[in-house]
């Protein structure tokens, strides 16, 4: 059985690293990486579930400037892997 690794670009520093139908994320619980994830996400109810935690956690101040999700980074990578297939 393959590993199937998702296309989701890390620590991307900039808008200009952002392609065209993508946002920038930052998730983790303590240390934060910022990924850069389809908008097409954002309407995934596996997707809506981590930012109704977002919201429990910052409301709509998000401490790094950007959306911010509460999760480990594993989970984040799982989750974002299901939704690609």
């Amino acid at each position: 059985m393959a590993i199937h690794m998702p296309r989701i670009i890390k620590k991307s520093s900039t808008t200009k690293d952002v392609p065209k139908g993508h946002c920038a994320v930052y998730v983790g619980e303590e240390q934060k990486k910022r990924f850069v994830i389809p908008i097409s996400f954002l309407s995934q109810p596996l997707f809506q579930d981590l930012l109704s935690q977002a919201e429990e956690e910052f409301g709509f101040n998000h401490p790094m400037g950007g959306l911010t999700i509460p999760c480990k980074e594993d989970v984040f990578i799982n989750l974002t892997s299901r939704l690609r297939n």
